[in-house]
């Protein structure tokens, strides 16, 4: 498992987090064939929402799987985050991949969903451990939807990381919109907003009470022209830098002086 030849080839780790089996992270595989060894390190389930979480209270296996169109394959009964640890340290026996890629997550990981997104809990894991990382995003949660339009995003996306590298410490989260065609790609923030009506309520045959996550994400600055949803809205794909170092720089400062 800890094969590390690669022919001089760039080595890219490839998660996500709604499961190997999943369309998405098939069709990530096929928009990247042919630019280096491929290993797909992913969950053997959905784990949507896991944000950074770590499997901490009970083993952690690694299952190989057929090799899907030259990619090594790999499931693990844990998180996004568990993934790209073992496939760091374990798989690709302690060398960092020269890229680290998780998607195409079925679903929008725009604005403050990257908090809670396993997608990008695995790019931020990836970033941390010294990777370039990147995370892909479709606007459509039907695993049937084509994601036709993702690869010309994907093919350029990648091709200019692997060429120019990115910040030490900056990693990327890319969201394409539901469409036929990109109309282009804008590098742009975080739109601000929040999660309304999150939990419905219902009662089971015994009269206790349960909740279902639901809600719906309200855009605070829809006019915004800088931000991921208005361009995204508008038929654009949108990167986003990120940094897993949460620290709030600008405001030290001010902190420092209520203490």
């Amino acid at each position: 498992m800890n094969d590390n030849h690669t022919d001089g080839r760039p080595v890219i780790l490839v998660s996500n987090d709604d499961g190997i089996n999943a369309p998405g992270i098939h069709r990530l595989i096929d928009y990247v064939a042919g630019r280096g060894r491929i290993v797909a390190v992913a969950p053997d389930g959905a784990r949507s929402g896991q944000s950074s979480a770590l499997t901490v209270n009970s083993p952690l296996r690694i299952t190989r799987l057929p090799d899907y169109n030259a990619a090594e394959m790999y499931s693990v009964n844990g998180t996004p985050v568990d993934c790209v640890k073992l496939g760091v340290h374990v798989v690709l026996g302690d060398r960092c991949p020269d890229l680290m890629l998780a998607g195409i997550n079925h679903g929008s990981n725009s604005a403050i969903n990257a908090l809670y997104s396993g997608t990008m809990g695995a790019v931020f894991e990836g970033c941390l451990l010294g990777a370039p990382a990147i995370g892909f995003s479709y606007h459509s949660h039907d695993e049937g939807a084509s994601l036709d339009a993702c690869a010309p995003v994907v093919d350029e996306v990648v091709g200019r990381v692997l060429s120019e590298g990115l910040p030490v410490g900056v990693c990327l989260n890319v969201n394409i919109p539901k469409c036929d065609k990109v109309s282009g790609i804008k590098v742009v923030r975080a739109a601000e907003g929040y999660w309304t009506e999150e939990f419905a309520a219902y009662t089971d045959p015994h009269g206790h009470p349960y909740y279902w996550l639901t809600g719906h994400f309200h855009n605070m600055e829809p006019d915004a022209d800088d931000t991921d949803l208005y361009w995204t809205d508008r038929g654009y794909a949108s990167v986003v830098p990120c940094r897993p170092d949460q620290t709030a720089y600008a405001d030290l400062s001010a902190i420092k002086r209520l203490f």
